[in-house]
């Protein structure tokens, strides 16, 4: 009975057999000194986190629930990539992901857990999470070698080059990156940690959307532009395809440099959405006991933000990491976390030191904010997709997390997080809160 009545369970587990027989089948032992056709890469990560009861003077229908409380979540993703052609590629991801973030995710800005989503069912579910066509146009004869990896095919890369990249694909992946602090599986699991937290970037509920990006590539400099799909609704999963209405764009620019031969980078971003949104002040003059941002909604508002990534290796082994951002923040947040100030920094380091070389060990402090027309929507009783306390006794919200990642055996790493959050929701009238996360990743 206890089989026939967890049947998330016998799908989850079929789909780990995948992830570990597959790459067997496919056979995979590259030469590193020739060029990838056919690629089977696989990933799983399941992810515990608790937190203990934490005092609040209220709760409202899109907190964090102040008590003591245990959940669980997890993705398992196969990454199959083909070259078509010279510097041409083709990727596909299919992914099933189940469970949830603490009390749904709601009630935090820089959310616990990255690998979680603000979901009304956390029973598993499939979505083919990726699936682009990749053109590299060679702008020079000098080549790099690329390591075969997840989504990239082991070969010669041109050092200079400009590419197009076009597909559903998840836009993080490709702006906003760092070394130290981005990917919730394997370093820091906050969501204001993943990337910057005020860069409302564009996506479906899950992560994943329709997308061109354009990038021009030096070994110096880089230029990426992209533009993306935005849902209909806000944290939707319909996409809204009418783009002379609806749409974002993402502009960076990184600069590639060393500081005596320690790599380091600086990234300067922009962000532009358009979408069927609501306003904030207009929700509050409609109703200023209880405002509603969907009966504000109409096409022509927009929100638009800038940020700066910056990261610098210290030594072969330690790194640290620096971010902020800035949105406008007069219409609702459309696709990503309540945040519309953020600045975040960390340190992070490998465990050489301790001959643990591919163990990991990170500190970082993120603390963000909204803007007054946001935080006066939320004290008047307004509610967004992820936050609503039913009042606002307003403060930055702060939050600090220190985390260790042992590598158990190869391709599997077990970490331990501990997350320490402040004015949780921006409201001083609710915790600190203490979070507890146990993590178990694999990847093939």
């Amino acid at each position: 009975m206890f089989w026939k009545k967890n049947s998330q369970i016998k799908s989850h587990l079929a789909f780990l057999v995948l992830v570990l027989i597959m790459p067997k089948v496919y056979g995979q032992q590259i030469d590193s000194t020739k060029e990838e056709r056919l690629s089977i890469h696989a990933q799983m990560t399941i992810i515990t986190q608790y937190k203990p009861a934490f005092n609040a003077k209220y709760t409202g229908s899109n907190s964090l629930i102040p008590q003591e409380e245990t959940t669980r979540s997890f993705t398992s993703t196969l990454y199959l990539g083909a070259k078509l052609w010279r510097g041409a590629s083709v990727f596909m991801n299919p992914e099933m992901a189940g469970g949830s973030g603490l009390s749904g995710s709601l009630g935090v800005g820089a959310s616990t857990n990255g690998e979680t989503y603000r979901i009304d069912n956390p029973a598993p579910a499939f979505e083919l999470a990726r699936l682009f066509f990749r053109q590299v146009v060679s702008l020079n004869k000098e080549t790099s070698y690329q390591q075969s990896d997840l989504n990239q095919l082991a070969g010669n890369l041109p050092t200079k080059y400009f590419s197009f990249i076009i597909g559903k694909i998840c836009v993080s992946d490709f702006f906003d990156i760092n070394s130290y602090s981005h990917d919730p599986r394997t370093q820091f699991m906050s969501w204001a940690l993943m990337s910057n937290g005020a860069w409302d970037f564009p996506a479906n509920t899950r992560g994943y959307t329709p997308s061109l990006i354009l990038e021009y590539v030096t070994p110096k400099n880089e230029l990426r532009y992209g533009f993306s799909l935005v849902a209909t609704v806000a944290n939707g999963m319909t996409m809204n395809w009418n783009i002379q209405k609806a749409g974002s764009q993402t502009l960076e620019y990184t600069h590639n440099y060393t500081i005596e031969g320690n790599k380091g980078a600086l990234r300067l971003f922009s962000f532009f959405n358009m979408s069927k949104m609501g306003n904030y002040n207009q929700s509050i003059l409609l109703n200023p006991t209880a405002p509603d941002i969907v009966a504000t909604r109409k096409y022509g508002n927009n929100k638009y933000g800038f940020g700066i990534n910056a990261e610098q290796a210290i030594n072969k082994d330690l790194g640290l990491f620096l971010r902020a951002s800035w949105d406008d923040g007069n219409n609702e947040t459309w696709a990503f976390t309540e945040i519309d100030r953020s600045v975040s920094c960390g340190v992070s380091s490998n465990g050489s030191r301790w001959n643990r070389e591919n163990d990991n060990i990170g500190l970082a402090y993120v603390t963000s904010g909204l803007s007054a027309p946001h935080r006066n929507y939320l004290k008047a009783g307004g509610k967004g997709f992820e936050l609503g306390d039913g009042n606002l006794n307003y403060s930055w919200e702060h939050l600090a997390e220190l985390y260790y990642s042992m590598e158990l055996k190869k391709n599997l790493y077990l970490s331990g997080a501990y997350q320490f959050i402040i004015n949780p929701g921006y409201n001083k009238d609710r915790g600190p809160v203490n979070v507890f996360s146990v993590r178990v990743h694999i990847v093939i």
